[in-house]
């Protein structure tokens, strides 16, 4: 699994930062063609400590923002989803992405 944001760091660097209340988050993007909308997440995403979501999102939501609104009716709801999971600093998947490495 790709994470963007944890180049350069140890698993051990990871783990006392989650401590400290890093997190790992996924994005989510809408977009409609014609009559089919699409809901998609993005990546995981690795967030440090007091790290803001805000410039991480940005891509998904202008993706969001600009092609989520032609497909009627899943478009515009789906939109508003994603922009409302977006804003509120994504998908907290930490739990999942941390249970995955095991205990320690």
């Amino acid at each position: 699994m790709a994470i963007k944001g944890l180049a350069g760091l140890s698993e051990e660097q990871v783990r006392g930062e989650l401590a400290r209340g890093a997190r790992f988050v996924v994005f989510e993007y809408t977009f409609s063609i014609l009559v089919m909308t699409f809901r998609r997440g993005s990546a995981v995403h690795y967030l440090r400590p007091g790290e803001g979501a805000f410039a991480k999102s940005l891509p998904y939501t202008l993706i969001t923002l600009l092609f989520a609104w032609w497909g009627i009716p899943w478009g515009p709801i789906y939109g508003i989803g994603s922009l409302i999971t977006n804003f509120s600093g994504g998908k907290d998947v930490t739990a999942h992405v941390a249970g995955a490495w095991g205990p320690r």
